[in-house]
C-alpha cells in the first residue's frame, strides 16, 4: 500500500537532518580530516543498520555497491569541499543536485529537455557564479568541489529510483553506507594516515552517523520507492535552506548582498526545474515491498 503523505512527511525531516548536518560537518573536519570523518562516520551508520537487516543474494550487492560508490563521491567530495567554503555556500550549492537529477534522469530515460528545465538550469548556475566567483573570476576550490558532489548525489537518486524497489530497504540503505565507509577509510588511509576519532569529535560522528546517515538517508531511499525521483527532489530541496538557516543561528554566517541574489536565484533555478517536471517522473515509483530478513 502506498502512503505518500507519509513519504512527504518523512522526507522533509530528512532534508531537515541533512541541513542541520552542514554545520555540524563544518567544525567536525577542523578536528579530523574529511576522509576520517566520512569514513567513521558512515561506518557507524552501517553497523547500525546491518544490525537490523542483513544483505542476502547477490544482485543487493550488486545494485548497493554502485549506489554506493556514487554515495561515497558525492559525501567525500562534499565533506572536502566543507573543508574549504562555509557551511552556507555547502548547502546551497549541494542543492544543485536537484538541478542535475531531472537533467539526469531525462538521459537515462531517452527524452528531450524542456525549455523551462534549460532556463531553470541556466538561472541557478547563474546565481552559482554570483555565490562563489571571487575577484579574477576564479572558484573556490571548495565550492567546485561541491558542484561535483552534486553532481554524485544526482546520479546517486537516478540509480535509486532504477534499483531500490528490487531489495528490502534496511539492508539496501546498509550496503551503501557500508561502501561509502569502506573507501573513505581506504582513501583516508592513503592520503590522510587513518587518523582515530577522538573524544572531540566522537558527538559528532554519532549524530551523523546514526540519526542521518542511518536515519535520515533512510527515510530518503524509502520515501523515493513510494513517490519517485523528482517529487523527492523537490522535497530535499528544502536541504539548503535548513542549510543556510542553521549556518545563520549556529556559525553566525551571513551572506553578502551578491550571496543573497545567488542564492535566491539558486532556489529559483531548483524550481523552474521541478516545475517544468510537472507530475511526471523520469524514472517511476516503486514500493519496497520485500519484508527484510
Amino acid at each position: 500500500m502506498r502512503r505518500p503523505s507519509v513519504a512527504y512527511i518523512a522526507l522533509a525531516g530528512a532534508a531537515l537532518l541533512f541541513g542541520a548536518t552542514f554545520v555540524v560537518v563544518k567544525e567536525a573536519v577542523a578536528v579530523l580530516p574529511p576522509l576520517a570523518f566520512v569514513g567513521w562516520r558512515f561506518l557507524i551508520g552501517a553497523l547500525a543498520l546491518l544490525l537490523l537487516g542483513i544483505p542476502r543474494g547477490r544482485s543487493i550487492w550488486r545494485d548497493g555497491l554502485v549506489a554506493g560508490v556514487l554515495l561515497f563521491a558525492g559525501f567525500a567530495l562534499q565533506t572536502a569541499g566543507l573543508a574549504e567554503t562555509s557551511a552556507s555556500n555547502s548547502g546551497l550549492i549541494t542543492g544543485l543536485y536537484v538541478v542535475f537529477t531531472p537533467l539526469l534522469a531525462a538521459v537515462v530515460a531517452r527524452h528531450g529537455v524542456g525549455l523551462g528545465t534549460i532556463a531553470g538550469t541556466a538561472t541557478a548556475f547563474g546565481g552559482l557564479a554570483l555565490l562563489t566567483v571571487g575577484d579574477g573570476v576564479t572558484f573556490a576550490v571548495g565550492d567546485l568541489l561541491t558542484v561535483g558532489c552534486a553532481i554524485a548525489f544526482a546520479g546517486h537518486i537516478v540509480v535509486l529510483a532504477r534499483v531500490a524497489f528490487r531489495h528490502p530497504v534496511i539492508p539496501f540503505t546498509a550496503i551503501q553506507l557500508l561502501v561509502t565507509a569502506l573507501l573513505s577509510l581506504a582513501g583516508s588511509a592513503l592520503t590522510e594516515g587513518f587518523p582515530l576519532p577522538n573524544g572531540e569529535v566522537m558527538p559528532a560522528l554519532l549524530m551523523t552517523g546514526l540519526v542521518v546517515s542511518g536515519g535520515a538517508f533512510l527515510l530518503q531511499v524509502w520515501s523515493q520507492t513510494v513517490i519517485g525521483p523528482t517529487r523527492t527532489a523537490i522535497i530535499l530541496a528544502l536541504e539548503p535552506a535548513f542549510a543556510a538557516a542553521f549556518a545563520a543561528w549556529i556559525l553566525s554566517e551571513r551572506l553578502d548582498t551578491r550571496g543573497w541574489i545567488g542564492a535566491a536565484l539558486i532556489l529559483t533555478g531548483i524550481y523552474l526545474v521541478l516545475a517544468n517536471s510537472g507530475d511526471r517522473d523520469e524514472l517511476p515509483a516503486a514500493e519496497a515491498i520485500t519484508p527484510a530478513h
